[in-house]
């Protein structure tokens, strides 16, 4: 039996999501043949032991260095401090990284890895190769275009990338140019083309609906249009995100703009209609007295919630997730309206606006603006996503299963 050693960043949920995806795909087809340990740190680690219940012995918890949370997404400023002095609590960065590096290392020479797949966690792909082990790095990220109040960050950017570059295989999560969502972030160098498979989105594959309809799926399945509002990202960014959607939400040409919002958090307080008399119902009660709704708050949407809602939505606004674009503009063929928080998703929604999938937006003005500018020109959006979504390639673990296949057998 082939020992293989996934490693998960810790920083955000979309690694961890991608893996989990991956997981699946190898339990389907290599159950018998593999046995998988995984590492992280932080709520990323806690989630491997809520889905590992079993084998706690091969979840293992090293602390990855990550940045400090700002007020939207990482701080900059906290965050390069915090290189040699502790900040909010955290020890100095320069001996958090001395310490994963040791501990990772340590965790090779016990467990023999065959092969090691690492998913934001850069560092692994040097110990990989210093090991002599195989290493997979999946990614859709390489050298991201950086704007011009960023520039300070392109040496970081090019370390990243150095060490990208030590794996055997980079695994691009999304479809082949020129279907490809994070075109911008990637910029490969010639000299590594070769290691590169554009392998297809980490898609967990069609939803089945088999529970009786919900409150929330009974309250929008004969509305005649709404849009999807998603929040995301840490406490503050949320708590940004939501101000901003409310400022929008006050504007004039806001309001008569039916909409759901998503506050991704298990908050069952936070769940409740708003009818367009202007009261505040319970969903029970929403769907009792069938009231005329201009606003939804969801705490927490179940997959099944999640995929009427996006079935039945007019757009999207999001933050420019790859993970999430992926399954909205292809999965979907719904337009988008991003609000980045990061350069990466900056990059991302550019290129859907480049090609008139979505719509970016930088400040509250932008955002209404754009939700106009998709009704009045939808027929434009809905034929430009048709074709995306022919060419939207969802085998992305079932092609990944395959590569690590052949890396264990040669």
């Amino acid at each position: 039996m082939k020992k293989i050693g996934g490693f998960v960043y810790p920083w955000g949920n979309g690694h961890f999501t991608r893996m989990m995806h991956l997981d699946k795909a190898i339990q389907d087809t290599m159950k018998d043949d593999v046995q998988m340990h995984y590492t992280s740190s932080g709520e990323i680690y806690q989630k491997l032991l809520q889905k590992f219940p079993q084998n706690k012995d091969r979840i293992h918890n090293i602390e990855m260095p990550t940045p400090i949370d700002g007020k939207k997404g990482p701080s900059i400023t906290l965050s390069s401090l915090n290189f040699l002095l502790p900040m909010s609590g955290r020890p100095p960065l320069l001996s958090v990284v001395t310490n994963y590096l040791r501990k990772e290392g340590n965790l090779y020479n016990n467990q023999k890895f065959d092969l090691v797949i690492n998913d934001g966690d850069v560092g692994s792909n040097a110990i990989a190769q210093r090991r002599n082990v195989k290493c997979i790095f999946i990614t859709n990220q390489f050298r991201p275009k950086l704007w011009a109040s960023r520039f300070y960050l392109y040496p970081g950017v090019i370390y990243v990338s150095k060490n990208i570059e030590k794996a055997t295989k980079i695994i691009v999560a999304d479809s082949p140019p020129p279907y490809t969502i994070c075109e911008y972030n990637l910029n490969f160098t010639d000299k590594i083309k070769e290691k590169v498979v554009y392998v297809g989105h980490f898609s967990n594959g069609g939803i089945v609906h088999s529970k009786p309809k919900s409150y929330v799926e009974k309250l929008i399945e004969n509305v005649d249009s709404f849009g999807y509002w998603m929040i995301t990202g840490n406490k503050s960014t949320k708590k940004i995100t939501l101000e901003n959607y409310k400022t929008s939400f006050n504007s004039s040409e806001m309001i008569k703009e039916r909409r759901l919002i998503s506050h991704a958090s298990s908050d069952s307080s936070l769940d409740r209609v708003l009818g367009k008399d202007g009261k505040t119902y319970s969903f029970a009660e929403a769907v009792e007295k069938k009231i005329d709704w201009i606003q939804i708050d969801v705490g927490f949407l179940s997959e099944q919630e999640k995929d009427t809602v996006l079935n039945l939505c007019k757009y999207a606004v999001i933050n420019g997730s790859h993970t999430a674009m992926g399954e909205i503009l292809g999965g979907k063929a719904k337009p988008i309206i991003g609000i980045p928080v990061y350069d990466e998703h900056t990059n991302q929604i550019k290129w859907a606006q480049d090609r008139n999938l979505g719509i970016l937006a930088t400040t509250v003005k932008q955002t209404v603006k754009a939700v106009s500018l998709i009704h009045n020109d939808y027929n434009k959006y809905q034929e430009n996503l048709s074709e995306f979504s022919r060419n939207y390639n969802t085998g992305g673990t079932k092609n990944t299963v395959k590569i690590i296949s052949e890396m264990l057998e040669n």
